[in-house]
């Protein structure tokens, strides 16, 4: 019987780490120990079993180093993967698990190709005595290559479970079962049977994406502002001495920055030139547009966590800069 055929693209992370020994299942990072995505597969052969794998060595380096160049990158290697293997079944991207969730999301939102993208990752190293690491891959493989998969948008896999790449958030440091997706809860499960699904994202992903990062040299600057009791303006007032276009505050929930930030948040908005998307702190649920945000000149990121509406905001103003689109934009994706 023919295999699928998978593209495993390497990005580094805990996944592609080695630590002292089998119990370094914390402190491994120490060790600058990464290996390409050629040796993570040949430490875990049984994935081979999964599909026929073609392997790219992009980077391996921790994942907050991975950003909108790399992400670009990414993008045009799936495009070129797609054009030349004609029986390409689907991708993977090993990446680690801290910001794991934000390229996710990313390759959702600007990707082009059609085949099924999965993001995988492991909590514990390669070397880790009961590491995550070879089930983990081998179940994103399997996940990457189902025909259902197909029209799901970015996804994210860790311990057997199959989350959006909208919804899914990192909720523990070193749990197994770390992401999450709080309002709505996995798509599915990669099984020692088979891949289920049962639920389909219904938010605009891509391949129908309006944006086009081939044509974007790099994102406006935007940043997070972070609510707490006492908290003044001090931080507003960097980021847009700083240069930023967009700022978004993860706020209390259900939606306020405080006082002080929003007052001069507010002034900065009327002068022109910032946008403001208003974000919670909590982790879930939407924040609404009510009377004050609209007097002042605020956006809601409706249930899109901080670190996700940055990113699409930053899209948004790659593009546009008129708030009713920016409006239309967040409710669209």
């Amino acid at each position: 019987m023919t295999k699928p055929k998978v593209a495993i693209i390497g990005t580094g992370g805990t996944i592609h780490s080695l630590g002292l020994g089998p119990f370094d299942i914390l402190d491994y990072g120490a060790q600058k120990n990464m290996m390409a995505v050629t040796d993570l597969v040949e430490m875990f052969p049984e994935v081979k079993e999964c599909a026929d794998l073609i392997l790219v060595p992009y980077k391996a380096v921790p994942s907050p180093d991975i950003f909108f160049d790399d992400w670009k990158a990414i993008v045009a290697k799936m495009d070129e993967l797609t054009a030349s293997e004609p029986d390409l079944a689907g991708f993977v991207v090993t990446h680690g698990t801290a910001s794991m969730e934000e390229t996710a999301y990313f390759l959702s939102l600007t990707a082009r190709t059609p085949l099924p993208i999965v993001c995988v990752g492991s909590q514990r190293p390669a070397s880790g005595l009961s590491t995550d690491a070879a089930m983990n891959l081998a179940n994103a493989i399997r996940t990457a290559a189902a025909p259902e998969a197909r029209g799901m948008g970015g996804m994210l896999l860790l311990n057997d479970e199959i989350h959006s790449a909208r919804e899914v958030t990192k909720t523990s440091t070193f749990r197994l079962q770390t992401f999450r997706s709080p309002d709505f809860g996995v798509l599915g499960h990669a099984d020692g049977d088979k891949v289920v699904f049962y639920r389909k994202p219904i938010r605009t992903h891509y391949p129908d994406t309006e944006f086009d990062i081939s044509k974007i040299d790099s994102l406006p600057r935007v940043d997070v502002i972070y609510a707490y009791t006492g908290c003044d303006a001090t931080a507003a007032k960097a980021f847009v001495a700083a240069g930023a276009k967009g700022i978004v505050c993860a706020g209390f929930a259900p939606g306020s920055a405080g006082t002080p930030s929003e007052e001069y948040l507010a002034e900065a908005v009327k002068a022109g030139g910032l946008t403001v998307m208003i974000s919670t702190r909590a982790g879930s649920g939407r924040v609404f547009k009510g009377k004050r945000h609209a007097e002042r000149g605020f956006l809601t990121a409706d249930n899109l966590n901080p670190q996700k509406a940055r990113l699409l905001l930053s899209l948004a103003l790659a593009v546009t800069d008129d708030p009713a689109e920016i409006e239309r934009i967040f409710l669209t994706y």
